[in-house]
């Protein structure tokens, strides 16, 4: 296990924030009237993080800390571990009847830890913070994306998203730049989670610094940070007193930063700890059992994408020669043997839509991929330069990575082949130096139309960067037309299956797995289920037994 030290009585901005808090008697310190809150005894989570996160801010929407959103901020929505939507701090919506316009209540018994009421401006200033340009939120887009005014702010010219209007009777009325069916789903997630916008937002409309950091009532779910060691890599969380939901069973979280996979997994296995961020290895099951990595499948997929803006992805028939020279049942049981991922052979996955009777998967065929390398512009393989693969962080991603390298040398001669794991390192102008990413797409959204207009759509990142700027007008336009329609219309869903049937003819990637959401957890544990946004469901019932 790596350990990071600190000089004793060094001072930081990492330096551990201590509360004075007990393992079994949490204090909120907002003042006079502080309360003194008994938790059950002997419930202690003690989870691994596979980083030292340096940035715990709840309003970045990813990264390693993005996981642990849920246990101690609440979200406007959320669904449920089978993709039910659910309210939570907002608790009605409503729709105009051309979906330009969107009323939400919010839950009047929802609090922060400090007992002040959640107020529709708050709902409303924790929107624009997390569209701030110095917020960096980095998925604020799929939430906010169509509301008017948000491009403003997202820019930089302004604080107030004016399509957002808060009422003191707590509503919000959202006025978006064009009709959107599933915009009310957008919003169930813990990508722009609630905060107190007097404690979060400064005077220039930024985040302030760290705000999360102390005992200042900012939180809003069923726990509040009671400690925070960020060089260590050791954060404890308590129950939230003054939470609107279900009462924590729990009565501690202690996360701890252990950055090898191996470690990892042996201290898991002792027992010394019962849950893990997100542990992805080959053997995850032979090692901790089927039920640390079972889970609901969800709407993200990981693949193997094509730069063809790259040589020698830029001649179609050297793309569909590499597809065509992997075996992906054997890719699958390289990476995966005991599961919890299954193979799959489409971007749409766990939606409504993934079940498409026309698709066709792309095929093993070593000879007709020899002849299609033969047949392209380098005439074979020793004309072709080296390919590089990025995202290849995990052992399983290596793995994967490893097979398909193996059968591009088998079937096609192809030896000069690398592979590194940060995709971070690449971008900008190096990111066209890499031919293959390894990367997961995905929506937080039930809905086909969503799931391609993130993944393949020409204006999505994965097309953009991953793919090299790809960019296909008959699948652009069916999946715009797609979007227009009423969730309920079946024609929603049949557009997105023939923008991917099209998009399938293109040759830009090598499909691997459909995710299955891990509980992460040992067996011992209830109540880790995860949702499509990896998001912890209910933490408030997390129990040991």
């Amino acid at each position: 296990m790596k350990v990071r030290n600190t000089p004793q009585g060094a001072v930081t901005r990492r330096a551990a924030l201590q509360l004075g808090l007990g393992s079994i008697v949490a204090a909120t310190a907002f003042g006079a009237g502080a309360r003194i809150v008994i938790a059950q005894e002997g419930q202690v989570l003690k989870a691994i993080n596979p980083a030292f996160s340096q940035d715990w801010s709840p309003l970045r929407g990813g990264g390693v800390p993005f996981r642990w959103n849920s246990v101690w901020n609440a979200s406007a929505m959320y669904f449920n571990e089978k993709g039910e939507i659910q309210p939570y701090v907002l608790t009605e919506w409503t729709p105009s009847a051309d979906f330009a316009s969107w009323t939400f209540k919010v839950n009047p018994a929802a609090t922060f830890a400090d007992g002040s009421p959640i107020t529709a401006a708050d709902v409303k200033g924790s929107w624009e913070l997390s569209a701030m340009p110095a917020t960096k939120n980095q998925r604020v887009d799929q939430v906010l994306g169509n509301v008017a005014g948000y491009a403003a702010v997202k820019d930089g010219a302004g604080t107030d998203i004016s399509g957002i209007v808060a009422g003191e009777d707590g509503t919000l009325t959202v006025t978006l730049t064009g009709p959107d069916p599933i915009f009310f789903q957008r919003l169930a997630n813990h990508i722009a989670p609630v905060v107190k916008v007097s404690v979060a937002r400064g005077a220039d409309g930024n985040e302030v610094p760290d705000f999360f950091m102390a005992a200042n009532g900012a939180t809003s779910g069923p726990f509040m940070l009671d400690s925070a060691n960020l060089d260590t890599g050791e954060l404890v969380w308590l129950p939230n007193p003054n939470f609107f939901g279900t009462k924590p069973v729990l009565a501690r979280i202690e996360l701890t930063a252990v950055e090898d996979n191996v470690t990892a997994t042996q201290m898991l296995a002792s027992g010394e700890y019962q849950a893990h961020t997100e542990l992805v290895t080959s053997t995850i099951a032979q090692d901790l059992g089927a039920e640390f990595a079972a889970g609901p499948e969800i709407p993200t997929s990981q693949h193997f994408w094509f730069n063809a803006a790259r040589a020698p992805m830029d001649d179609p028939k050297v793309r569909e020669a590499l597809i065509l020279a992997v075996d992906r049942e054997g890719l699958i049981k390289a990476s995966f043997p005991d599961g919890p991922h299954k193979k799959t052979d489409m971007v749409i996955n766990a939606v409504p839509g993934a079940d498409d009777a026309a698709f066709v998967p792309f095929p093993h065929d070593p000879e007709r991929a020899k002849a299609l390398l033969a047949e392209s512009t380098y005439g074979g393989p020793d004309k072709l330069p080296k390919l590089l693969f990025v995202g290849i962080s995990s052992p399983a991603n290596e793995a994967a990575a490893q097979y398909i390298a193996e059968q591009w040398r088998q079937h096609l001669g192809i030896t000069a082949v690398d592979m590194k794991p940060q995709q971070d390192q690449y971008a900008g102008p190096d990111q066209n130096a890499v031919q293959i990413f390894r990367d997961d797409v995905g929506t937080r959204v039930p809905d086909a139309a969503s799931y391609l207009n993130g993944s393949i759509g020409s204006g999505s990142g994965n097309a953009q960067g991953k793919m090299g700027g790809y960019k296909n007008d008959k699948v652009d336009a069916l999946i715009a037309e797609a979007l227009s329609k009423p969730s309920d219309d079946a024609a929603r869903v049949a557009l997105a299956q023939e923008a991917q049937r099209l998009f399938r003819d293109d040759y830009m990637f090598i499909p691997w797995y459909k995710q299955t959401m891990s509980r992460w957890a040992n067996a011992n544990v209830a109540g880790m289920e995860k949702n499509l946004d990896w998001q912890i469901v209910a933490p408030w019932a997390i129990s040991i037994a």
